[in-house]
């Protein structure tokens, strides 16, 4: 039986299996399985799989389309390790990950865990510009992943691990999607679980490929953190307003700008000052740090519309979020009759 189980669903989105599996094959430490969710996609990827069948023991299952959890949870029911590592399928996985998982549990024994992300040299300017932006701390993207905080870590599934016994009591995911992750996280904390972060053990995820993807994905986040705190009030943090009390401040400053005299935009001028010198000492790149300015006004902006447009809804105007988010829910079943 192997040590860990590798779940990572995928959805047309061969060439990324192949960059995955590539890097697991690279693994220093080799007691794992691997089980690949194909979530009904039109482009699948069993090719790529028979390809490295020789070299890893890899399980693949193909079903109709219901989302990352569901599939995530297919792939648990399938799992024989001791601990279930979850993988989206844009990261690549570092050589020395397993290592690194093994090393912290024995010092530091774990229930569940996560990992942080970086951005691989591979990877495109704008891939690393976001991957700043949603890491920085200037961003309030950083925040969560702080070794001071570990008793409130929330572990992500591009890059999480849990016992068996996490998963007998907890159960799975959520049909929620984004969002299934926090829930989890959640539910395991308040099960009592001992949750924590490896700080070494890191991925190279590649997240959006463009800005437009970058807009969407994280005006979802945004959306889902109030729909999160309605679920869970005692998880609420007063960093998860901030993006919503940036895009605010940044709105009356133009207004000002425009009424009153152009001076007023001088703070925001000074923001992206911060932020580009802070990209410039991290990725020692003029373009990038230049791209990370837009993208981290994007990721403020798109996820504070998103808070507070669901804020509005939700927890000020009560509304079921299966009515107004219904695109966020896989299980139609769950809907309930319109308000």
């Amino acid at each position: 039986m192997p040590k860990y189980s590798v779940i990572v669903p995928i959805y047309n989105r061969p060439n990324e299996a192949e960059e995955l599996l590539e890097s697991l094959a690279k693994q220093s430490f080799k007691n794992f399985d691997i089980i690949i969710i194909e979530d009904g996609s039109s482009e699948d990827c069993s090719t790529i799989i028979k390809n490295y069948a020789n070299n890893l023991d890899i399980k693949y299952h193909f079903k109709a389309n219901s989302g990352p959890g569901d599939s995530r949870n297919v792939g648990m029911s399938m799992a024989t390790g001791d601990y279930l590592i979850f993988f989206d399928s844009d990261c690549i996985i570092p050589p020395q990950y397993f290592e690194e998982v093994e090393k912290h549990l024995a010092q530091t024994p774990l229930d569940a865990f996560g990992g942080p992300d970086s951005a691989h040299e591979s990877f495109s300017k704008v891939q690393k510009a976001i991957n700043y932006a949603m890491t920085s701390i200037i961003t309030t993207g950083g925040v969560r992943g702080k070794k001071n905080k570990l008793d409130q870590y929330q572990p992500r599934s591009f890059n999480m691990g849990i016992s068996q016994a996490v998963y007998k009591k907890v159960g799975g995911y959520t049909d929620v999607t984004p969002g299934e992750d926090p829930d989890l996280s959640y539910r395991i904390m308040n099960a009592g679980f001992r949750v924590g972060l490896i700080e070494d053990a890191y991925v190279f995820h590649k997240r959006r490929i463009d800005f437009s993807k970058f807009i969407k994905q994280v005006y979802k986040f945004g959306v889902m953190r109030p729909v999160l705190i309605k679920w869970y009030p005692d998880k609420f943090k007063l960093t998860y307003t901030f993006p919503t009390l940036f895009l605010l401040f940044s709105l009356l400053l133009i207004v000002l700008s425009i009424a009153i005299n152009p001076i007023f935009l001088s703070p925001l001028a000074l923001i992206a000052i911060i932020l580009f010198m802070e990209s410039l000492i991290k990725t020692k790149s003029l373009s990038i740090s230049l791209l990370a300015i837009l993208a981290s006004f994007i990721q403020l902006f798109s996820y504070g519309y998103g808070f507070l447009k669901s804020t509005i809804l939700i927890l000020l105007l009560k509304k079921e979020e299966r009515i107004v988010f219904d695109n966020f829910f896989f299980d139609k079943s769950k809907r309930p009759k319109k308000q």
